[in-house]
C-alpha cells in the first residue's frame, strides 16, 4: 500500500516535530544547492527553528547583502529604514574623523611629515608651542604648590617625597623641552627643504626666460657654396 498523505498541521509532539523539521530542513537546503548549480541561480535561504536555531544557505557566487540589495531594488520595498541608513552614515563619518585624528596625532609626534608643505607645517608647530606653554604653566602651578608644602612641612617625613616629586617635575620639564626642540628642528628642516625646492624652480624659470630674451633663435649652421675650379696641373 502507498503512503498516506500527511495532514499539514502543527505537530503536537515536540520530539516528532523536531525530527520532521530536521528532515525537511535538510531537504530544502539540498534543493537550494541543486538549483544553484543546475540553473546558475542566486539563492539565499534562511531558516529558524521553533527553538531559535538558524540554518542558512547562500549561493557561493553571491552574498546575503548583495541579494537583499538586489531584492530591494527589484521589488521597490525598503528593507532598511531611514534610521538605519542614518546610523550607517554616522558610523562612516566617525570612521573618517578617527582616521583624520590618527593622522594629526602622528604629525604631532613628528611622524609622516615628509609629505607636508610649509603651510601645513605651521599649524602643527603652533599646536606644539601652545601645548608646551600649557604644560609649563601647569608644571609651574604644581611647583608652587609643592614648594609651599615643603616650606610648611620641613620637619615632616613627607619632605623626602616632596623633594622627589620636585626632581621628577624638573626632569619631565627638561624631557619636554628636548622633545620640543627635536620637533621644531624637524619642522624647520621640512620648511627649508620646501623653500629651497621652490627657490630652485624659480631660478630655473628666470634663467630660461633671460636666455630666451638675450639669445634670439638663429640657424645652427651657415653654409657657403663655392664654384668648382679646374685642375691647373692637368691643363699644364
Amino acid at each position: 500500500m502507498g503512503r498516506g498523505k500527511i495532514e499539514i498541521k502543527r505537530i503536537e509532539n515536540s520530539t516528532n516535530r523536531q525530527v520532521t523539521y530536521s528532515k525537511r530542513r535538510n531537504g530544502i537546503l539540498k534543493k537550494a544547492k541543486e538549483i544553484t548549480v543546475l540553473c546558475d541561480a542566486e539563492v539565499s535561504l534562511v531558516i529558524f527553528s521553533s527553538t531559535g536555531k538558524m540554518s542558512e544557505f547562500i549561493s557561493p557566487s553571491s552574498s546575503l547583502i548583495k541579494i537583499l540589495d538586489r531584492y530591494q531594488r527589484t521589488s521597490g520595498r525598503r528593507l532598511w529604514d531611514a534610521k538605519h541608513e542614518y546610523l550607517n552614515s554616522e558610523v562612516e563619518r566617525i570612521k573618517k574623523e578617527n582616521d583624520s585624528m590618527q593622522i594629526e596625532l602622528r604629525h604631532l609626534k613628528g611622524e609622516d611629515l615628509t609629505s607636508l608643505n610649509p603651510k601645513e607645517l605651521i599649524p602643527i608647530e603652533d599646536a606644539l608651542q601652545n601645548g608646551l606653554t600649557e604644560v609649563r604653566a601647569k608644571q609651574a602651578e604644581v611647583w608652587k604648590m609643592m614648594k609651599k608644602n615643603v616650606c610648611t612641612c620641613q620637619h615632616s617625613p613627607n619632605i623626602f617625597l616632596s623633594l622627589f616629586l620636585m626632581l621628577m617635575i624638573i626632569y619631565q620639564d627638561r624631557m619636554l623641552e628636548e622633545e620640543n626642540k627635536h620637533l621644531n628642528y624637524i619642522l624647520q628642516h621640512q620648511k627649508q627643504q620646501q623653500m629651497q625646492m621652490n627657490g630652485n624652480a624659480r631660478d630655473m624659470e628666470n634663467e630660461y626666460n633671460q636666455n630666451g630674451r638675450d639669445y634670439p633663435s638663429q640657424m645652427p649652421f651657415t653654409f657657403r657654396a663655392q664654384p668648382m675650379q679646374p685642375n691647373l696641373q692637368e691643363n699644364q
